[in-house]
């Protein structure tokens, strides 16, 4: 996960990682996980609390307004970042699975270092539920 990031090096890293029968394109996992456009709920904190330039309304280049900067067979990167920090989202699934990795870098600019720890914890409370969300989403579109 860490090798398909394109940021210079990573002071935030996680991982999640769902098991499932459900088979669907790394796209069609990022846009049942997040969306064409922000919900109300992350545009706050995408927006208003990371400062994330994001791309308004919907496009086939964007996922929640995240830029698609990269992707492979089994594998999408979405990227955005503020003046204080980038962050890369990759999304694999391989077979039999989908995963969920988050990586943010600070720039030299403090805010990044006190705003994401924070943000951080209840990231990682929500990303479980959310690959839970986007399997049922995939899967309510394939009947």
């Amino acid at each position: 996960m860490r090798a398909l990031s394109a940021l210079p090096a990573h002071h935030y890293a996680d991982h999640f990682t769902l098991t499932t029968d459900t088979v669907a394109t790394p796209e069609r996992w990022a846009r049942a996980m997040f969306g064409d456009v922000p919900t109300p709920a992350e545009r706050f904190i995408w927006r208003g609390l990371l400062g994330l330039r994001l791309a308004p309304g919907r496009s086939p280049d964007t996922v929640a307004g995240w830029r698609i900067a990269a992707r492979g067979e089994d594998w999408i990167r979405l990227e955005a970042a503020s003046w204080f920090l980038a962050c890369d989202l990759v999304v694999r699934s391989p077979h039999g699975q989908v995963s969920l990795g988050t990586f943010l870098h600070y720039t030299p600019r403090r805010p990044g270092r006190a705003i994401w720890p924070p943000l951080s914890a209840v990231h990682r409370r929500l990303a479980p539920g959310l690959l839970h969300d986007a399997e049922a989403r995939v899967h309510k579109s394939e009947r």
